[in-house]
């Protein structure tokens, strides 16, 4: 989900700061939402350095792939967002991004505003949807494997849609791009069968799980309706 260099390019780089700085707007609102709800906000802290290490090791150390317009990477948005909240996700995925460009990609630097909108407003979408999907007075761990299926797709879904925004707005309706987009929504295809496929079992193994309480660092909804 890596926008190449060159795909966005000169003023028209200008809206991802504008979405850029929408998408980070409403995950600061989460993470002062989740801050002032947790009694601790060590807690809190803890889960956004947990989830910025995830975010920064999936794109590090998992397989990936550059594909013309962007780069095929797992990302685990919605398996974040159930382990750990919407908060803590949205820092991680920016924390966990940010240090990557800075550290070791930093040809993506002039991307980072595009790929952070990229990420983050699949994961609202996932965080409005579970709302509507999920029953209130359910834990997770209560959850049919269809709505992991479902919050995941949907994620990854909202990666190739974005990524699809932005290479026809960056390089305009022709064949070239019809091609690229295609090409790389396929490829993106397997990512979101996997991830779908490990979600189930880490579902099953939260299933097997018969303890009634986690470390606090998780998400308390894992096995309460009580966070």
């Amino acid at each position: 989900m890596h926008i190449e260099p060159g795909v966005v390019n000169g003023a028209k780089i200008g809206l991802s700061y504008l979405t850029g700085a929408a998408a980070l707007g409403i995950g600061l609102k989460f993470f002062i939402k989740r801050a002032f709800n947790n009694p601790s906000v060590l807690i809190t802290a803890v889960r956004c350095l947990i989830t910025a290490v995830f975010v920064f090791s999936f794109f590090e150390v998992l397989p990936q792939y550059p594909l013309g317009v962007s780069e095929v990477h797992f990302i685990f948005g919605a398996t974040l967002f159930l382990f750990f909240g919407v908060g803590a996700t949205a820092f991680g995925l920016v924390a966990g991004l940010s240090l990557q460009g800075l550290l070791l990609a930093p040809s993506d630097l002039p991307q980072l505003y595009i790929n952070i909108s990229t990420l983050l407003f699949p994961l609202y979408a996932v965080s409005y949807i579970s709302k509507k999907i999920i029953p209130a007075d359910i834990a997770y761990t209560d959850l049919k494997y269809t709505h992991v299926i479902s919050l995941t797709g949907i994620y990854q879904g909202g990666i190739i849609l974005w990524v699809a925004f932005w290479c026809f707005y960056g390089q305009g309706f022709n064949q070239e791009t019809f091609y690229n987009v295609g090409v790389f929504s396929l490829a993106y295809s397997t990512v979101i069968g996997i991830e779908c496929l490990l979600d189930v079992g880490l579902l099953a193994t939260l299933k097997s799980y018969k303890k009634t309480s986690l470390p606090s660092v998780f998400n308390n909804r894992l096995i309460s309706v009580k966070d």
